[in-house]
C-alpha cells in the first residue's frame, strides 16, 4: 500500500509527490496522458519568482519579456515596462516532465495510460480506481491519503462531496506563424475576447502563441481574433489546429477531507484575473505537502486533522483571490466605450508607470495593484460616475 496517491502528474501534483517522496514516503501518481510531454492548453507564462522559487531549469525557458503592448478596445496602445524580467514563457509540455521527473528521481512512481475514474474510502485506506486507456481491465490501487490534482475539468472533487467550482472560464489557443511581432501583446474589449481578453505570446523566431479567456463558446471569438491578427500582417498562420481547457475563477468550496487533499486547478487555486495557475498551485503543494506530512507522521489522517490545509493556503491567497475576481467581475461589466475611458485615463495621467515602478508590484500579486489604482482621484472620480447593475 502506498503512502500517498496523487491523482494528476502536471507540476503541481509532480511538485507535491517530489516532497513526499524525498520525505521517504511511497508515492504513486496516476495520470491519464500517454507521455510526460503530452501538449496542455496553457501559453505556460510564469514570473521570474515562480522561475527563482520552485527552480526551474532555464533550459525550459523559451523567451523572457520585461515589457507588454496592450490594446484597448478601440485600439489604443499602452506599453507597459520595467528594467527587469517580470515573466518567463517556459514549454509548457517540457515543463510538466520535467517536474515529473524530479520527482521520479526522488522515488515516486508514475503510472500513465491511468485516468482515475473513482475513489473509495474505507477503513485505513483510500482505493483508486483507473480504467487504463488501452482496453485492460479497470485496475486498483490502495494508499493511506490522496491528493487529486489533476485539473479544472475534473469531477472528482464534486463526486467526493467537496462541492463544485461554480465560475469557471474556457481557455482557448493555438501556435501560429507570426512577423513582427517581438513582444506580448494583451487585447480588451468584449467583442474580442467576451468578458476577459486575448493575448499573442512570441514564444520563438517566427512562432507565437495566440489565445484569450471567453464565457461559453470561444471558438468564434478566436477566429476573428485570428482573422483580424492575420489582416494587420501579425499572424501568418491559415487554420491553427487549437486546444481548449477549463480555468477557474472561485475556489473549490472546500479542499479537504478524510484522507483526502484537492491542489492546484483542481481546487481552483488560480489568479481569477489573468487564469494562470502554475505558482498559486505550486505554492500550494507546498502546503499540502507541510500537512500531509504532519498527518502521516502522527496517524491521524481524518479531515479535522487536514483542515489546516485550508486555512494555511487560505491565509496566503485568499485576500489576493478576493480582491482580484472583483476586479474581474468589475471588468465584466464595462462596456467598451467604459474600458476605453479608464484605458485613456491611465494613460494619459501617468498612471501604469506609477503603479509599474512601485517597490511592491509584483506580476503574481494584483491585489495592491487593482487598489492602487481604483485609489487614483481620477480613476476613481470616473469610477464613481459609472452606473452599473
Amino acid at each position: 500500500m502506498y503512502d500517498v496517491a496523487v491523482v494528476g502528474g502536471g507540476p503541481v501534483g509532480s511538485r507535491l509527490a517530489y516532497i513526499m517522496a524525498g520525505m521517504g514516503y511511497q508515492v504513486v501518481v496516476l495520470d491519464r496522458k500517454n507521455r510526460l510531454e503530452e501538449p496542455v492548453c496553457c501559453t505556460g507564462i510564469i514570473s521570474r519568482e515562480c522561475v527563482d522559487s520552485f527552480d526551474v531549469d532555464q533550459g525550459l525557458i523559451l523567451r523572457e519579456a520585461s515589457s507588454a503592448r496592450v490594446f484597448s478596445p478601440s485600439g489604443k496602445l499602452l506599453t507597459l515596462e520595467r528594467p527587469e524580467t517580470q515573466v518567463c514563457v517556459v514549454d509548457r509540455a517540457a515543463l510538466n516532465a520535467a517536474f515529473a521527473r524530479r520527482a521520479m528521481d526522488n522515488g515516486a512512481e508514475y503510472l500513465l495510460h491511468n485516468p482515475v475514474n473513482n475513489i473509495v474510502f474505507a477503513g485505513d485506506r483510500v482505493t483508486i480506481e483507473t480504467i487504463p486507456e488501452n482496453g485492460n481491465k479497470t485496475k486498483h490501487y490502495d494508499a493511506r491519503t490522496v491528493v487529486v490534482a489533476n485539473g479544472a475539468n475534473s469531477k472528482l472533487a464534486e463526486n467526493l462531496g467537496l462541492g463544485r467550482i461554480s465560475n469557471l472560464a474556457v481557455g482557448v489557443q493555438a501556435e501560429v506563424e507570426t512577423a513582427g511581432v517581438d513582444e506580448v501583446e494583451v487585447y480588451l474589449g468584449h467583442d474580442i475576447a467576451s468578458i476577459f481578453f486575448a493575448w499573442l505570446v512570441p514564444v520563438s523566431p517566427g512562432k507565437a502563441l495566440v489565445g484569450l479567456l471567453s464565457r461559453g463558446k470561444p471558438g468564434p471569438h478566436i477566429k476573428k481574433l485570428i482573422s483580424s491578427l492575420q489582416d494587420q500582417g501579425k499572424v501568418v498562420s491559415q487554420e491553427p489546429e487549437l486546444s481548449y481547457g477549463a480555468v477557474p475563477l472561485k475556489p473549490l468550496p472546500r479542499t479537504y477531507g478524510d484522507r483526502l487533499l484537492v491542489v492546484g486547478s483542481a481546487a481552483g487555486q488560480v489568479k481569477p484575473m489573468t487564469g494562470g495557475g502554475i505558482y498559486y498551485g505550486l505554492l500550494c503543494a507546498d502546503i499540502a505537502a507541510d500537512s500531509l506530512h504532519g498527518a502521516l507522521s502522527s496517524g491521524d489522517l481524518s479531515a479535522r486533522n487536514l483542515a489546516g490545509y485550508q486555512k494555511e493556503w487560505q491565509r496566503r491567497l485568499g485576500h489576493e483571490l478576493k480582491v482580484s475576481y472583483w476586479a474581474r467581475r468589475f471588468y465584466a461589466l464595462l462596456s467598451d466605450t467604459q474600458i476605453d475611458r479608464i484605458f485613456d485615463i491611465i494613460k494619459n495621467n501617468g498612471i501604469a508607470d506609477a503603479v509599474l515602478q512601485a517597490d511592491d508590484f509584483s506580476f503574481d500579486w494584483h491585489g495592491n495593484t487593482v487598489l492602487k489604482l481604483l485609489g487614483h482621484r481620477a480613476l476613481k472620480r470616473f469610477i464613481n460616475t459609472i452606473k452599473l447593475p
